[in-house]
């Protein structure tokens, strides 16, 4: 089965640099207000995870893959530590559920931790699949 993230004929779990959310007028305009305003993106809560989502447009030049960020403020988490903690979950996370939003779906998704402390892995897990989920149903 040959899927958009791998080049393999065998399903790859793993994360590529396509996945990952990083040009700035992207993640600019996913937290625009004239996006919000104009109803362009959506905000799914399930705690301890918020994610905000957009579709991008038919221009974009960037993959047709659904791309991510993760940000664990540092007011939720004070010690380092403790946030890179929660991103490598929400990441691993993430990377195992993926395949719940549909290959092609050219979409931006923001994960914003909102827990005032660390949370286990069952819960991250649970959040994102629910998350996840509505996207998709709502893709």
């Amino acid at each position: 089965m040959k899927t958009l993230w791998s080049d393999n004929a065998v399903e790859s779990l793993r994360l590529y640099k396509k996945e990952k959310l990083c040009s700035l007028t992207a993640i600019e305009s996913l937290f625009s207000p004239a996006v919000k305003i104009a109803g362009g993106n959506n905000s799914v809560m399930a705690y301890p995870w918020r994610a905000v989502w957009a579709r991008r447009s038919e221009t974009d030049r960037r993959p047709r893959c659904p791309q991510f960020l993760i940000s664990v403020p540092k007011r939720r988490l004070r010690r380092a530590v403790d946030r890179v903690r929660m991103r490598r979950v929400m990441r691993e996370a993430y990377r195992l559920n993926r395949h719940l939003l549909p290959e092609d779906a050219a979409i931006d998704i923001a994960f914003i931790y909102v827990a005032p402390d660390l949370t286990p892995y069952k819960a991250s897990v649970k959040a994102v699949t629910k998350i996840l989920g509505q996207i998709s149903s709502a893709e």
